[in-house]
């Protein structure tokens, strides 16, 4: 989840506010998808579908889910709910949604790769990882971290994607 602003960081331009982006919501979306695809279980009649939906309608329980946690427990304590603070927060927390966006266009694109219903879900595994590594190493990049940081982000963000692929093979559904 990510903090609440203070009132001078409320007062930032949006361009001052993509300088110093939170990509908490990406690196948790990720995994959040990586977690989804391992989780699917048994599809039905329309699998790749099923799973396209899956992603994207888990991206956005969970995205609600931080909204509220935001709005009702941190922000409520602290200040009277308006609008601008309500869609500050919906922007904020949007990265988890936009996270599940690229394992789900993976799983939509795989009949034209020619992949089968399981290459979909490896291909979306996969994309979901890669993701995950992705948004922990640009946090880093973006935070001015040294290349030595970001690849020690980027190698624990990799062990804990194979450790979501590992539960995959040993789930074998």
């Amino acid at each position: 989840m990510s903090r609440t602003p203070s009132p001078a960081e409320e007062r930032t331009t949006p361009t001052e506010r993509r300088t110093r982006a939170d990509y908490t919501g990406g690196v948790y979306g990720s995994m959040l998808a990586a977690s989804v695809v391992i989780g699917a279980g048994t599809l039905g009649s329309f699998p790749r579908t099923e799973l396209v939906l899956l992603l994207l309608l888990t991206g956005v329980v969970f995205w609600v889910a931080h909204v509220h946690a935001q709005l009702f427990g941190a922000r409520l304590a602290q200040q009277a709910l308006d609008r601008r603070a309500v869609l500050h927060v919906c922007r904020e927390e949007w990265p988890i949604v936009k996270a599940a966006v690229p394992p789900a266009a993976a799983v939509a694109v795989s009949p034209l790769l020619g992949l089968d219903v399981q290459g979909a879900v490896w291909l979306a595994l996969s994309v979901a990882v890669a993701g995950q590594v992705g948004w922990s190493v640009a946090a880093a990049r973006r935070a001015g971290a040294s290349r030595r940081l970001m690849a020690s982000t980027a190698s624990v963000n990799l062990m804990l994607g194979l450790l979501i692929i590992t539960f995959k093979i040993v789930l074998k559904h």
